[in-house]
């Protein structure tokens, strides 16, 4: 056990354990500390106590003194340059055109630094401020940027219920705050019912929720047959404010369904006591930073459909882009069954090589019985012209096939041309350059509507 003393230096702040040193000090007297941040002015308002060490934090800090009447002098010349600083600071915002909200200056006990506390919706570039700041002031400055629930601790205000906010007058520290909350306790989801002045969820919700709770596991649930005094009943609902259950009680059965009584009857929670007590298991989310994400869910009450429904579209994504690939002929990406690495996959049978069109030896009757041909080809200056129908085998034509195996009629002929002025202009499909034949072109196939 250790002994302690704890301080708080804001109203309604945080409280914070610091070593005696031997000083009897009592609940309500200012002291003196020692901080991180240096030297500090604040009152005691737990007196002397032992905790246990778990709930420290080491190193534990000491005390210096109580305060006495030039420390109070002190501290009151503090709170009036901080309030000078405030319209300096307010001047250079203005001047530098930066979107922020300067909501409080504070001054060490030591004066050795100035500390602003500003809200921005986004980051600020503050460095010509800062250095203005600190040419004016003349000791080291720090900027800090706060959240709108540690401003709405700061402003202090009137909240929804007409009393002071909670906040700023006697809670210490803000306690996490969940929307599930609001839903146990049958409030409605309207943003503008259940969020206070600073935008985010009422930190009271959290007040009665373990209440709420307790009182929920032992009344049963919605749909649940239970035994009341005048027989059995189905559960429409349960009010956990009265610890009651609203119950329309069995008729009979007929085929398998229940017929009941159009009668709604009312029972109080020690009325059902021959009911086993079944224990409930209450639904733990995670807690948000009490702002009203998921809020829609919960007012349209089906979220496991909406879970089921991504699951399953991400699903048919995932195979749509499979067979995407599949198509395209892509690899699988690593760590699906297939190395990233070509050289560490398996190898494949040896295949022999297929030998490109360039390579296949060309047939003996290829430009020959075609007198079209061998003149067209004498002719200076002019395109030569080969292809499936300028080609014969002993002087016999060879039908044309498409690619179904159809029998079309074979292309029409050229007539032998005298001189290059009269050979028409056609497309070249024999050998380049470089004497590669050229592949055909096959014919587009419609896409299908």
């Amino acid at each position: 056990m250790i002994t302690v003393v704890g301080v708080r230096f804001k109203k309604a702040g945080k409280i914070y354990y610091f070593d005696p040193d031997g000083l009897d000090i009592k609940r309500g007297e200012d002291v003196v500390v020692e901080t991180a941040r240096g030297i500090e002015y604040g009152s005691a308002v737990l007196g002397l106590r032992e905790v246990e060490e778990t709930e420290i934090v080491s190193p534990l800090k000491k005390v210096i003194r109580i305060a006495t009447e030039e420390d109070q002098a002190i501290q009151r010349e503090n709170q009036e340059k901080a309030k000078e600083a405030f319209a300096a600071c307010q001047a250079k915002i203005i001047e530098h055109e930066l979107e922020m909200k300067l909501v409080e200056v504070e001054y060490t006990f030591d004066s050795n630094k100035v500390i602003f506390y500003f809200t921005a919706d986004g980051r600020i570039d503050f460095r010509e401020l800062v250095k203005d700041l600190a040419s004016v002031f003349r000791t080291r400055i720090e900027l800090r940027q706060i959240g709108v629930r540690d401003e709405a601790k700061i402003v202090n205000g009137i909240g929804p219920c007409g009393v002071g906010l909670c906040c700023a007058n006697w809670l210490g520290d803000f306690a996490p705050v969940s929307i599930k909350m609001a839903k146990d306790q049958n409030l409605s989801l309207n943003p503008t019912k259940i969020s206070g002045i600073c935008g985010r969820l009422m930190c009271c919700l959290k007040y009665e929720h373990d209440t709420y709770l307790d009182i929920r596991r032992e009344l049963p649930n919605k749909g649940e047959k239970i035994k009341t005094p005048d027989g059995m009943g189905i559960v429409l609902d349960a009010v956990i404010l009265t610890e009651s259950v609203k119950v329309r009680h069995i008729l009979g059965e007929n085929e398998g369904r229940l017929e009941l009584s159009e009668d709604i009857v009312t029972y109080k929670k020690d009325q059902l006591g021959d009911n086993p007590v079944r224990p409930k298991q209450v639904e733990e989310e995670p807690v948000d930073d009490m702002r009203f994400d998921g809020l829609d869910d919960y007012a349209s009450g089906d979220r496991a459909a909406r879970r089921e429904a991504a699951a399953t579209a991400s699903q048919d994504r995932e195979r749509s882009a499979d067979r995407r690939d599949k198509g395209k002929g892509g690899a699988k990406p690593q760590g699906q069954g297939q190395p990233a690495d070509r050289d560490q996959r398996r190898p494949q049978k040896d295949r022999p090589e297929r030998q490109e069109r360039s390579e296949r030896p060309q047939r003996q009757d290829r430009g020959q019985g075609k007198p079209g041909a061998g003149a067209a080809s004498a002719v200076p200056g002019s395109t030569a012209v080969s292809g499936p129908g300028t080609g014969s085998s002993a002087g016999q034509e060879r039908p044309w096939r498409s690619e179904k195996g159809q029998q079309t009629p074979p292309p029409k002929k050229l007539e032998p041309a005298q001189s290059s002025d009269e050979l028409p202009e056609v497309e070249a499909e024999g050998p380049d350059e470089d004497g590669q034949k050229p592949r055909r072109r096959r014919p587009r196939r419609r896409k299908k509507k």
